[in-house]
């Protein structure tokens, strides 16, 4: 039995092979229809989710099977004290896998120690988000055709974004990826991000300056600045809306070049930019469905 926690939890072979069973399931979708009959997802979600539970949820009832589960942790037992290990032992004993999202970084690992089924990270804190990832790198490949030779910026909420973290440690292991940093001073990437980069020789630059860098780059991933993160409203307040993409700041970026996000937008990105053909934000949406799909069915063991 697997877990995923971590997106360096699956080599890049088997990050291969999911893309290519969400290729499969996009192009022949009949054939997965009845993949998990009988089996039942079980969504724990402790902190407010839209896409990523939708998603699961959606990935699960298309393969087959079923859904149960909780959105937010008041309508849980955790409201009366009930401890992560004990929920994920008791959920154990109704479903066949889990998908867990919780505030407190490294809760999904202890649900994954205690669990006697699989037991996937839909994100915790500002750690780990690794489906997303896998939602980012199929939208990648399907949009570029490879992952080698890019130069990716990211902008934003660079400390706190757990999506940009995954996204960084899945993207450096393929050769030649080179990384720009675009965040106000107080949302830098983190030191410890920047050491394992420089400890591997993988090229990288940090700016404040969004249209500086936009000639250069083959991807932006814009991030959100994340209320949710800050101990003080007057900080989110000032950050809030450090880097608003609008069509004029596109004037210098390449034709080809594609612009993510792994949502909810708040007003990050005009909504003037929308049907851009670069845009692949919602799309990206819709490929984190399959790639969900592909993920069920590798930790199910189905064939």
């Amino acid at each position: 039995m697997r877990s995923l926690i971590d997106i360096l939890e699956l080599s890049t072979a088997e990050l291969d092979k999911l893309i290519a069973t969400a290729d499969d399931i996009i192009a022949n979708p009949e054939k997965y229809a009845h993949k998990c009959a009988g089996k039942k997802l079980a969504t724990l979600f402790f902190e407010p989710s839209t896409r990523t539970r939708l998603s699961f949820e959606a990935a699960m009832y298309e393969l087959g099977g079923n859904v149960l589960g909780f959105s937010e942790a008041q309508s849980s037992s955790a409201a009366k004290g009930e401890s992560v290990a004990d929920t994920a032992k008791t959920v154990s004993c109704y479903a066949d896998i889990i998908a867990m999202r919780h505030p407190k970084e490294g809760a999904p690992l202890v649900a994954s120690m205690n669990a006697s089924i699989p037991v996937i990270n839909a994100g915790d804190g500002g750690h780990n988000h690794p489906t997303q990832t896998l939602a980012d790198l199929l939208t990648i490949h399907r949009e570029k055709g490879h992952f080698d030779n890019l130069t990716v910026g990211l902008c934003g909420d660079l400390k706190f974004g757990r999506t940009v973290h995954s996204l960084i440690a899945a993207l450096r292991r393929y050769n030649n990826v080179k990384f720009v940093f675009i965040s106000p001073n107080e949302l830098k990437i983190p030191d410890y991000v920047k050491d394992s980069l420089k400890k591997e020789g993988i090229e990288y630059s940090e700016t404040t300056d969004l249209e500086a860098a936009m000639p250069c780059l083959d991807i932006l991933y814009m991030t959100r600045v994340q209320r949710e993160r800050f101990f003080n409203e007057e900080e989110y307040l000032r950050l809030k809306d450090s880097y608003i993409l609008t069509p004029e700041k596109l004037l210098g970026a390449k034709a080809d070049m594609k612009i993510l996000h792994p949502l909810p937008r708040v007003n990050e990105i005009s909504v003037a930019i929308d049907n851009d053909p670069r845009a692949c934000y919602f799309k990206q949406v819709l490929y984190g469905k399959y790639m969900r799909m592909a993920l069920i069915l590798m930790l199910l063991e189905v064939e």
